[in-house]
């Protein structure tokens, strides 16, 4: 199976624990693709379509018409998980570079790289001032 950073797949991401996000949904890969194409596991967030999710720091909107999905959701960069491959079923697309700009913003603040934006939403952050090197789309 190939896999590529970027992309969008159903997984079945039961049993869980807790808070963990469960059942057959979308995750967004968000592994390199030397560990997608070498490894038998890869690294994934969790997607929902339930827009009433606290807005955080490390959710980041996408656009169905964007990605392949059958409605605006909601990546969650709070909700990775390393998933064996055997999880993974269909691939429905693949999240624009833009958005993709935007999770790496997001995931550095989820991993505690960077301290999280004071004012604003991600996309303002990236697309702003402070991340002059993200191209406007």
């Amino acid at each position: 199976m190939t896999v590529r950073r970027g992309e969008i797949y159903y997984a079945d991401l039961s049993p869980v624990v807790g808070s963990e996000q469960g059942g057959v949904r979308p995750v967004l890969i968000i592994q390199n693709d030397v560990g997608n194409r070498y490894s038998p596991t890869v690294i994934a967030a969790a997607i929902t379509s339930q827009k009433e999710k606290a807005k955080l720091p490390t959710h980041i909107s996408l656009a169905a018409a964007d990605c392949g999905l059958s409605r605006d959701s909601i990546i969650l960069l709070e909700q990775i998980r390393t998933i064996d491959k055997q999880r993974l079923k269909e691939c429905v697309g693949e999240i624009p570079v833009t958005t993709m700009k935007q999770v790496d913003y997001a995931l550095e603040i989820s991993f505690g790289l960077i301290p999280r934006p004071r004012h604003g939403s991600i996309r303002q952050t990236v697309m702003g001032s402070q991340r002059q090197e993200v191209p406007q789309s």
